[in-house]
């Protein structure tokens, strides 16, 4: 069997619906429609949700919970093989760096995981950063700069420091 071979069951292909040709085909005359009304009409029928004018039903259940969308952080994920093949040899990789090399969206918050190996000693700048990517950095004898955890942040206080970093030591 290959892929040419393949092709679906007659019944799972419907065939056209061929609407007013005559009182013969069935479809004629009306087209289906019955006679008048709002969904004989082009463009006819309700809404989605809609009851008529009764007080449809996701207006008469009560509201529950609450949407945090308004504070999400979704971070810009780069791992440190993409980070290698970008910057090879270069030492100190800023924030700025990872924006112009087009690793992630320009000011999004940015997250380095720890997919990949590091050749040489790194200091990276970052957002967050995961366990193991904290690890593989220090073992080549790099650094690891953790920026503001609260991204959001602009506070005159956190300007120019650095966070220690959120996960283990070691």
């Amino acid at each position: 069997m290959r892929l040419n071979d393949l092709y679906p069951f007659p019944e799972e292909r419907k065939s056209r619906k061929r609407v007013g040709r005559g009182a013969g085909s069935g479809l004629g005359g009306t087209s289906g429609k019955g006679h008048k009304g709002q969904n004989a009409r082009a463009g006819g029928g309700v809404r989605p949700g809609f009851e008529g004018g009764q007080m449809p039903l996701q207006r008469r259940l009560p509201k529950r919970g609450f949407k945090n969308y308004l504070f999400k952080v979704t971070f810009e994920v780069v791992n440190l093989d993409r980070l290698q093949a970008a910057f090879g040899d270069q030492k100190e990789i800023t924030l700025e760096d990872i924006y112009d090399r087009g690793l992630c969206r320009f000011g999004a918050p940015v997250k380095i995981l720890g997919d990949g190996e590091v050749t040489g000693a790194l200091t990276v700048e970052a957002h967050r950063f995961s366990s193991s990517a904290i690890d593989k950095i220090r073992k080549a004898g790099g650094e690891v700069k953790e920026l503001c955890a609260d991204v959001l942040c602009d506070c005159v206080c956190c300007e120019g420091e650095e966070a220690e970093p959120s996960s283990s030591e070691e």
